[in-house]
């Protein structure tokens, strides 16, 4: 396959293409400073610019684009940044394949589409919540319309929490577990979906070449946990204890709207479109996922 990939130089999109190269597929990443490399082609959302060029003759394009979410305070412009760098690229880059032809797009999106579900067993076919992160996700989806309109098989990748040796929201919690400085988020009952991160990219490289998969798809693993069983699991694997308790209270006093919506809700998000289409996760467990990603 030819894929192009908007998004390739974070956490998910360097394992994504580096996956694709050992499989032996031709990957062109879409990049918004000047190129640097043969596999590199340039490009400028805010401006609406897409090198028709590139996508010429690609079988899939697959779009990871956007800022993190936890990576600043959630001030108003922080916020709008959140929402431009996933909407706006995702609407210039549809457009694009519409326009161009490309057969599949894969656009990324995440299990705050379905907002805070509490116990409740969440599929793709639950309904979005109506927090910030929800309707974010929603029209973040949506924006893809110009390429499913199109005739394009567009897969929206709800992503879960991805558990990576390498860095995320993981490399921040090991060193303070490590210390013994680890321990629950407010009443630790809200759920924690995860993902391996080699599970998520092979379930990314699935969905490209499963002509039955399209709409939503979560990308979680099969056996989502709470925040307590989760902070269990991680002391677990560091061998460390983890007595603390963080308020909730206190939480949101630090980090804002950011802590309500962010840490202390959750969905208990199971992947049943991928495990009903065949796809075999690696990791089923998240003492198994943690085992493997804190050993390397």
């Amino acid at each position: 396959m030819r894929v192009v990939v908007a998004g390739s130089s974070g956490l998910i999109g360097t394992a994504l293409v580096s996956s694709l190269r050992s499989d032996g597929h031709d990957v062109v990443r879409l990049v918004r400073r000047p190129t640097a490399a043969p596999d590199e082609a340039r490009w400028n959302p805010e401006r609406g610019q897409v090198p028709a060029a590139a996508l010429r003759g690609a079988d899939a394009v697959v779009n990871l684009c956007g800022v993190g979410i936890g990576d600043a305070r959630w001030s108003g412009a922080y916020k709008q940044l959140i929402r431009d760098s996933r909407i706006t690229s995702t609407d210039v880059l549809a457009t694009a394949v519409a326009d161009v032809g490309v057969p599949v797009l894969a656009n990324a999106s995440a299990v705050g589409y379905y907002g805070d579900r509490g116990s409740r067993v969440v599929t793709e076919a639950t309904s979005p919540g109506t927090d910030f992160l929800a309707t974010t996700c929603l029209d973040w989806e949506r924006a893809t319309t110009p390429a499913s309109a199109a005739g394009t098989r567009t897969v929206l990748l709800r992503s879960g929490l991805v558990l990576s040796p390498r860095g995320g929201a993981l490399g921040r919690l090991r060193g303070l577990y490590s210390v013994g400085l680890g321990g629950r988020l407010g009443d630790g009952r809200q759920y924690f979906p995860w993902i391996a991160l080699e599970d998520h990219v092979d379930a990314v490289k699935f969905a490209l070449t499963h002509d039955d998969i399209e709409g939503p798809v979560n990308l979680t693993g099969p056996a989502p946990v709470t925040n307590a069983e989760f902070t269990a699991a991680l002391a677990r694997a560091v061998h460390r204890p983890a007595p603390w308790v963080v308020p909730g209270f206190a939480l949101t006093a630090v980090l804002g709207e950011f802590a309500r919506i962010g840490l202390l809700a959750g969905q208990r998000a199971i992947p049943e479109v991928l495990e009903a289409a065949g796809f075999q996760f690696r990791r089923n467990t998240i003492g198994e996922a943690l085992g493997s990603v804190l050993t390397r």
